[in-house]
């Protein structure tokens, strides 16, 4: 059975930082590319950040976000700095069988509960 739990969610002012995790277990995930995706109420989920053998953000969160691995522990962190009203949404990390970079929520296999990011103003 393949599980993603994120944790590390929580509330924040505007400015602060939040560092999110994604546990990985049943598979090893260090050579699979991992993504971290967010959804606002009212709106699609979208794509936040991915990781392989490169990195690629949303051109909102460049600069202020980056997503890192750990492959002995499993994990996948989201170091989120500078935080904004507009993050606020609930942010969930996925994990795809196939290689290569993808934006879309359907191209990942495997999906976490999500946890949610508030930021206050």
């Amino acid at each position: 059975q393949v599980q993603l739990v994120e944790s590390g969610g929580g509330l924040v002012q505007a400015g602060g930082s939040l560092r999110l995790s994604c546990a990985a277990s049943g598979r090893t995930f260090s050579n699979y590319p991992m993504g971290w995706f967010r959804q606002a109420p009212g709106k699609e989920r979208e794509f936040v950040a991915y990781i392989s053998y490169n990195t690629y953000y949303t051109d909102s969160v460049k600069g202020r976000f980056t997503i890192e691995r750990d492959s002995a522990q499993n994990t996948v962190y989201l170091q989120m700095n500078s935080l904004k009203p507009e993050d606020t949404a609930v942010y969930y990390c996925a994990a795809r069988k196939t290689r290569g970079l993808s934006y879309y929520a359907n191209a990942y296999d495997y999906w976490g509960q999500g946890t949610q990011v508030t930021v206050s103003s």
